[in-house]
């Protein structure tokens, strides 16, 4: 049996979306195991004048439990 945990983040990125999606994911992956699904919530970005300065996603993602870890560890 599999039990998934949904975390929401929030990404950022001065590039694209995109960009903000893949760096918030790489970080989220350094200190969180078994990562599974991304779902996106919501995009926005802070504009100055007639250009986008920075973009930022709300993400939902999922990792696995790993129910065989040893909690005394």
């Amino acid at each position: 049996m599999d039990i998934k945990k949904h975390l929401m983040i929030t990404g950022n990125s001065t590039v694209s979306w995109k960009d903000a999606i893949v760096k918030a994911i790489a970080e989220a992956s350094k200190t969180i195991d078994y990562l599974s699904e991304v779902k996106i919530l919501e995009q926005r970005a802070t504009i100055d004048g007639d250009k986008i300065i920075e973009y930022f996603v709300d993400l939902d993602i999922s990792f696995t439990l790993d129910l065989t870890r040893n909690k005394n560890n």
